[in-house]
Parts: C-alpha cells; structure tokens; sequence
C-alpha cells in the first residue's frame, strides 16, 4: 500500500489540466457548407435547391440567439460550397497525393471536410493557417477530434504549395495525356472532356476557355415577360446600379451583384423570372420562325419546369396565340401553373406524357421539346451533374429523346416548325439525334421535314457555326451550352 500523502497539484499545473480540452468552436457558415455537401453526395440533392433553405435556417437560428447571418456570410458559404463541387476532382486528386490510402477508403464526410479545406487553402484569399484551423475546428464538430488529427495533419501538407504547385505535380504533361491533364486541371471527368471536346472542335485553348467558364459562377439572368413588364423597366426598378442589359436577348436583365432573386418583386409578381439567356435565346428563335399559313396554335411538350413556357405563353399572348404546356411529372406540371399565373393570354397546362400524347396530329402551328438529358450544358450551375452522370446516360436518354422529337414532328401541321432544344452540347444529345429521326432510324419511316436555318433568329449572336442548328456555349456567348435545331414539317 502506498501510504504516501496524495499531493495538492500546483496553481500551474492545475491550469494545464483545465485546458486539455476545449471544446471546438461552432462556425454557422462551415457547418452549413459541409451539410450541403453531405445532402449533395448522401440524397443526390442539387446545390442549388438545397443551399436557399439551409441559409433561411442560418438567418432563423442566428436571429434567436439576438445574433445575424449576414450577407456576407451567406456569400462565404454560397463559394464554399459551389467552389468545392466546381473543383472536386482537383482537389480529390491531391487529396490522394496526401494520404496513404485509396481514396475510396476514405470516409465521405471526411473527405467533404478536406475539399472545404482544400477549396480555402488553394482558391481563396483565407489565409493558410485560418483556412488549416477553421477546417480543423469543423472537423472537431462534424467527425470528432480523432479525425480532426486526420484532416490537420492532410491540410498541413495541403497547404505547403499552392494550386499552381499542386498541378504540376499531380496533372500528367499535356504532350503525354492531353484529355486527362485537361481532366485533372480544369476539374471535369475525362469522358466529359472528350465529349465537350468532339462537340466543340478546335484547338487546345477553345476547350480550355470552355473548361474555364465551367468553373466560374454564372450570373443571375431575369427574364423581363412580354406584355408584363419591359427589360428597363425592370432594371429602374431593380436599380441600374445594381443591373445590366441581356448581351442578346431583348428581355434578359443581368444582375451585376448577385443577390437573391426572390427578393425582387417584379419576380415575386410573375412579371419576371430567373432565366438563363440561352434559354431565352430558344424560346424567342421558335417564336419568329417563319410560318406558311396560320399561327394560332403553340405547343410546350416538356414544359418543366416553366421558364420557356412563360416566356413562349407571353409572347404567343401578343399575336392572339394559344398555347398547351404539358409536363410529365404532375408536380413539375404544377411548377409550370404556377410560371404561368397571370398570363393575359389564352393557354392551358396539362399532365401528359409526351411520347403518347392525347392531342391530335397536326394540331399545332409552332411546337418546342426541351428534352431531358445530361444536362452538360449547365455545368456552371450544376457543377455536381459532372461527378454524378456516366457516358452510360446517353443511352438511357436517347429513346427518349428521339420518341420526344418524331412526336412533336407529328403534332405539327405541315408548314408548321418544332424547335428541339436540349441543354447539353453532347453530340449524341443534339444533331445526332435529328439527323437519325429525320431518316427514320429505330422507326418505320422517315419523317418529311426540313432544316430550318436557326442562326438568323439569333440577330446579333456570333460565333453560332455553319448551321443549320446552333449551338451556344458559356465561354463564347456567356450562356448555358443550349442547342437548338428548327425543322419545318413538309409532308
């Protein structure tokens, strides 16, 4: 037995013992980036849809506690989050370079940690050792302090070069692997890179720019609606400080600042929208394409969720047109209802599927599909689309595409055009789709339609192609990569 007398510890070592644990700070604005991240990778949830009602939730909370989320705070969490997603495979790449394990065998949560990490270390103006501790600190909430140790010790070695340091070392040469050094630097799956580059053509630095513009944040588009609103009409009521004009279409405001557009009235009104220029630029090129005969009838046969339809409903309002919305999903149908209340013209919005549709061949004077597809063309909005799809998606869409398309072709009458749009620039998404409805490949007969030349209707736009279709493209016109072909229906 040890009977010595237990010693009093002293007034110093009393303190140390009270500081061996402290507990990890709570940073609204990390926490709230990492659980976007997580309902992205874990529900295959969009950015975009799951970001506004996690920031509502921030404001809420720190109004409670007599605190603010500010403005600010919300466009730290917005670029964590979009800047991540945009740069993941970079940063998964060195990531790996950092570990001693695959990748795969890390903990996902984990790795969302160490992308955040990443994204402030290597393409933020966050100093070092701030990006290293808040990462850290995170990472003592969300995963614990055992693996807190794991992402200091990956963020410390992280941080001992820069981006540009990083992909010298991680990307292969250009000369030896040109579609993968691509890959690694601009942040895209190879597969996506080879498509983007067949799509495009040209040399290293068209792709390279369109790579680029991938990466960066778009601007938020309004859509001024004909016969609601007018484009300067809206930009004095925004603030033209706060506004630009549209670079090509008449009815297209852009927001210099960013903001939300929710909190703009002439949007909560329906006298404007959220609409990315291409879009507008699809809609308006069907409206003034040249009819023979009557021009009573238009038609939206995949009208989800509503912004082509409300632009084409007020347009189609001005020339005395009526016009059908028809939506497959009943709640992307009532997304369409809603894009359209207060209409001033004549039109209906129907469930119905588009490949067995209920109304009779012919009668329609104008007809447009926005076609479901990979959604390539949308990359800088969706930057998590490019890790989530796979080459083997084009041919769970193409049927589709192709039954969508023969469909509109006979809802026209003849004389009548049918405009096919798609948002992805994928070859086997766009022409190639056309060209094999208009000989009648996987049906029993060609249907009797011609090209309709569509770069005219884009007065202004330049660099559209040798036609007869166009194709848009972020780096060179600004837009989402939106392709459109105009056919007219001949027999």
């Amino acid at each position: 037995m040890n009977d010595q007398p237990r010693r009093r510890p002293t007034a110093q070592q009393g303190a140390r013992q009270a500081k061996a644990y402290r507990r990890p700070k709570k940073d609204p604005v990390r926490i709230l980036a990492f659980e976007a991240l997580r309902a992205v990778d874990e529900r295959d949830a969009y950015a975009n849809l799951v970001l506004p009602p996690l920031l509502r939730k921030a404001r809420e909370a720190a109004g409670a506690k007599g605190g603010t989320f500010e403005a600010r705070d919300a466009a730290l969490a917005t670029e964590l989050v979009y800047g991540t997603l945009r740069r993941q495979g970079t940063y998964d790449a060195i990531i790996s370079a950092c570990i001693d394990r695959p990748l795969r065998e890390v903990d996902p949560p984990v790795l969302d940690v160490l992308a955040l990490g990443a994204h402030q270390l290597l393409a933020t103006r966050i100093p070092s050792h701030a990006a290293v501790s808040a990462s850290v600190e995170l990472a003592r909430v969300v995963l614990g302090d055992g693996r807190a140790k794991f992402v200091n010790a990956v963020l410390r070695k992280i941080a001992a070069d820069d981006l540009e340091g990083w992909l010298a070392k991680i990307a292969p040469p250009y000369e030896q692997d040109a579609e993968e050094h691509l890959a690694v630097v601009h942040s895209h799956p190879r597969w996506v890179v080879s498509a983007l580059w067949d799509s495009l053509g040209g040399p290293r630095a068209g792709i390279e720019d369109l790579l680029e513009a991938d990466n960066e944040r778009p601007e938020v588009t309004l859509v001024a609606r004909p016969g609601k609103v007018g484009a300067e009409e809206l930009r004095r009521a925004v603030g033209e400080d706060r506004t630009l004009p549209g670079r090509w279409s008449p009815y297209a405001v852009r927001l210099a600042e960013g903001g939300e557009p929710g909190a703009i009235e002439a949007v909560r009104e329906g006298r404007a929208g959220v609409q990315d220029e291409g879009s507008q630029l699809v809609a308006l090129a069907l409206a003034d394409a040249p009819l023979e005969g009557r021009d009573e009838r238009w038609l939206d046969g995949c009208a989800g969720p509503g912004g082509k339809a409300a632009l084409l409903a007020a347009l189609a309002a001005q020339r005395g047109a009526f016009l059908l919305a028809s939506e497959k999903q009943p709640h992307r149908a009532r997304l369409v209802e809603r894009a359209l209340e207060g209409n001033p013209g004549p039109y209906q919005v129907i469930a119905a599927d588009g490949t067995r549709p209920p109304w009779m061949p012919g009668s329609f004077d104008r007809v447009l599909v926005d076609v479901p597809c990979t959604g390539l063309g949308a990359l800088r909005r969706r930057p998590e689309a490019r890790w989530r799809r796979r080459p083997e998606d084009l041919d769970g869409f193409a049927p589709l595409q192709r039954a969508l398309l023969r469909e509109a072709l006979s809802a026209v009458r003849v004389g009548g055009v049918v405009g096919y749009a798609t948002c992805s620039p994928h070859l086997a998404e766009t022409r190639v789709v056309v060209e094999d409805v208009l000989r009648g490949r996987g049906s029993e007969r060609p249907v009797l339609a011609e090209w309709v030349d569509a770069r005219p209707l884009m007065q202004g736009v330049p660099a559209l192609g040798e036609g007869p279709d166009v194709q848009l493209w972020p780096h060179l016109h600004g837009t989402d990569a939106m392709y459109l072909a105009l056919l007219r229906r001949t027999a």
